[in-house]
Formats: C-alpha cells, structure tokens, sequence
C-alpha cells in the first residue's frame, strides 16, 4: 500500500507555540484567586500576568469564571475597582504587564530588514466603554510601540485585534532576561496621554504612551476582564491556541513555583523529605519540577510551630525556613537549630500547617 504524505497546509493552525504569551487563558493562578486592596505593583493571582499600578484606585483583582461563550475558555481575568481615583495625578498609571525572555523571541528578528510583525489578540469585558490601549515594550532597546482598541458595547465579550509592525531597530538580546513586555493600559495621569500616541516602533517617550486611554479607576463601579490573550508573528490573528494544562502549567513554572500549593485547597500536609546531619541540624531538599528560569527567591511563611519534623516516634515543631542554598533546579533548606533535637542520621518527613507557604520566584 503506498503512503502519502498529507502537507502541513492541510491542517488548519499547524503551527505549535505560535502564541508568546504564557497562560493566555488564564487558567493557571498559583499564588491564589483572588486579592482585595491591591495599591502596589506585584503578582496577585493569575500567573504570568503583574499588576502594575501608581496611585491609581484600589482594586481586588480575581481568576473569574466570567468567560466568552462557546469560545472554549474556563477562565478571565478579573480587575474590580473598589476605591475610585476620578482625577488622576499626573504620574499615576495602572496596567496589567506581562514579559518575555530574550531568548524566545529571537525568532521575531527583531533590528534587522526582515523583523516580523506581531499581531495580539484577546477577548475584554467591561462596563467601561471607550478606548484602551495595548503597548508592546522593548527593554533592551528602550523602544515602544502603542495601539488602541475600541470597547463599543458595556458588559459585552468583544474580541479585539491590533497589528504592530515590525521593528528593524534594536535586536533582542538572547539571553534568559527580560526583552519584551506588552502593557495593558487601565489608566494613566497626563505623563503617559498628553502627547501623541506613538503608533510606530521609536524610542519610548511617555507622554506618547496612552493616548486616549479611558480612566477605569474613575468608578467604583469599573470592572474589566480579560482573556485568551494571544500574541504572535504576522499580520493575521490565528484562533487562540490552546495547551494542555500540563504543559501550560509547566511553562508558568519555570517563573514561580508554590511548592505548597494552598489554591487547590490543600489544607496541611507532608512537603519534604528531611534527615538531622546532627542532634539539632535539621536539612531538606526540595526539587523543582522544570528547571526555573535563574536561580530563584524564596519566600517562605514563619511562625509558632509553623512545621513540624516527624522522625523516629518523635516529632520536633519549628517556627521557619532558612535557605542554605537555591539553584534553578533545587532548594536545599534546614531548619533553625534551637528548635531541632534528634540524633544525627535520623530521618523523617516534613509536614505543615494550612498557614504555611513556601514559593519560589524567578519571574522577570
């Protein structure tokens, strides 16, 4: 029997990992699902995606299960505005941030005469009618480019398309830091809307930045969501491309890790394998499943009988965490010695309480 082979072309959307955005669908959410009274920049729920806000409202942001229709999504990102800023000073910003190593775009040939161009697209959700802007940012060059979108109809899942062209200045540097961001813009004071806004690649100005941006901290009553956010070469939005939750969750990994996993509910639980290198020298390792993308932070819950050594019949309660070493694969940690008493050689398992939190942060 003769075999043919079927061209690629006959498949539709052949292409694997065309989208750059990690966790687009917002379905990862390792930190917890949702955080009241943000006012700081930082990473509160949905992985891959950073709160960045300047004095601008108070927020409670969520993984919502507000989702587009018959689109395939489960998830959305969630902004709720819980203290309005009508009158926004001229500095203060808000913006959902994500970035991307330099080395996973090098493929975009960026700085040279055959740089591609990228289209975004994604699903938003708002009672906020007008226009937003998105902002792709080149940190190694100091290079940006802004497009806006327009929000038509209130409380409605609208997908949105924008285009930016392709830049032939500046290449990314390839190496494991940060290269490229796209900023969704929520609001912004006069520094960042009083000028023109900067359609083509140029050298960052922020007066250019967001142009007509709506203010979505001027109501308490603002809500905005958003979802399956898709980034990607060329000139044509493709359907969004969807992973399989392993994969996805694997590629959040390699910029944060909660070794503890309290999301899923998990109330206590045993967390490491220890042994005592002496009566009151308690150590552990903790492996990573995907190797981080740099040697990572560790932040990790201290307080009265926080963890507890069970060894030999005995169990010995300790109140923290020190890290002795951290590698993009591994952490070794131990225990303080004043609360540790044993025998050298013992081994045991390490179990916490539902107040315990161990995480490990690599993010850009």
């Amino acid at each position: 029997m003769a075999i043919t082979k079927i061209p690629a072309a006959g498949f539709s959307d052949a292409v694997n990992f065309r989208n750059i955005i990690i966790n687009g669908d917002m379905s990862i959410a390792q930190r917890g699902t949702s955080q009241a009274s943000i006012t700081s920049s930082g990473y509160y729920t949905v992985d891959r995606f950073k709160t960045s806000i300047d004095n601008l409202g108070t927020w409670t942001q969520s993984q919502s299960t507000d989702v587009p229709s018959g689109q395939g999504f489960a998830k959305s990102l969630k902004m709720d505005c819980t203290t309005a800023d009508a009158s926004p000073a001229a500095g203060d910003s808000l913006f959902l941030d994500t970035k991307f190593e330099g080395q996973n775009v090098q493929y975009l040939k960026k700085g040279t005469s055959s740089a591609e161009s990228l289209t975004c697209s994604f699903w938003v959700k708002t009672n906020k009618t007008g226009t937003y802007i998105v902002e792709l940012y080149d940190q190694d060059n100091n290079r940006s480019i802004s497009k806006s979108y327009t929000v038509s109809s209130a409380d409605t899942w609208e997908k949105k398309t924008v285009t930016f062209a392709g830049d032939t200045t500046g290449a990314f540097d390839n190496d494991n830091a940060k290269s490229l961001n796209v900023f969704f813009w929520l609001g912004g004071g006069t520094n960042f809307t009083s000028g023109t806004l900067q359609t083509s690649w140029g050298t960052i100005t922020n007066a250019n930045r967001a142009v007509g941006q709506v203010n979505l901290a001027d109501s308490t009553s603002n809500e905005w969501y958003v979802t399956g956010i898709q980034l990607e070469a060329g000139s044509v939005a493709s359907d969004f491309e969807f992973l399989p939750v392993d994969v996805n969750k694997n590629r959040c990994l390699r910029y944060f890790y909660n070794h503890i996993d309290r999301p899923r509910g998990d109330a206590e639980g045993y967390f490491a394998a220890g042994y005592l290198y002496s009566g009151s020298r308690l150590y552990f390792q903790i492996p990573f499943f995907v190797e981080m993308r740099a040697t990572p932070t560790m932040s990790a819950a201290s307080g009265t009988d926080y963890y507890t050594f069970y060894r030999d019949s005995a169990a010995d309660n300790f109140n923290e965490i020190i890290t002795t070493q951290l590698r993009k694969n591994y952490a070794m940690l131990r225990a303080a010695d004043s609360h540790i008493s044993g025998t050298a050689g013992q081994s045991g398992g390490i179990h916490t309480t539902s107040n315990s939190i161990v995480t490990f942060s690599a993010e850009l």
